[in-house]
């Protein structure tokens, strides 16, 4: 019998979105400071001649993945739907040397977070899985993605 256990490591991003065609107060370009949760599940290795021995994953290691994926990309970046007139606000704004993102969903923390567990799967060791991922948009509002969920 393995012992499964689940490893959380959470990250911190600054970013700003738009959401075009949207009713309310967020169709304006807004920011949010992000905090995301990214939990995986796998088991200790059990090799004692392994220098990671008795860990699911070494946190530096998730650090690494999350952040070449994520938190890198979208810090301080303004992210917009590219399927939108928003694409020409992005390019001026590129064009003034501004961190932007065009992505091809309405940047909701849902779609987001969708599109943040694609990045971190891909890049996860075999042995290990995204358990789930929890992305804070403000300190009472939030998206949850779990595997279990998306099977």
């Amino acid at each position: 019998m393995s012992n499964h256990i689940r490893i959380t490591k959470q990250f911190f991003f600054e970013s700003g979105h738009a959401l075009y065609g949207y009713d309310g107060k967020c169709k304006n370009v807004h920011g949010h400071s992000y905090k995301l949760y990214v939990t995986v599940i796998g088991s200790p290795i059990t090799d004692k001649n392994n220098v990671k021995y008795g860990m699911v994953i070494d946190f530096g290691d998730l650090k690494k993945i999350v952040k070449e994926e994520i938190v890198d990309v979208f810090d301080h970046a303004t992210v917009f739907n590219q399927n939108t007139p928003h694409l020409e606000l992005a390019k001026e704004l590129q064009k003034r040397d501004h961190k932007v993102i065009l992505v091809d969903y309405q940047p909701t923390s849902e779609m987001m977070i969708i599109d943040f567990a694609k990045k971190i799967k891909k890049r996860l060791p075999n042995h290990i899985e995204l358990h789930s991922l929890k992305l804070k948009e403000t300190d009472t509002s939030y998206a949850e993605w779990f595997a279990y969920d998306n099977i």
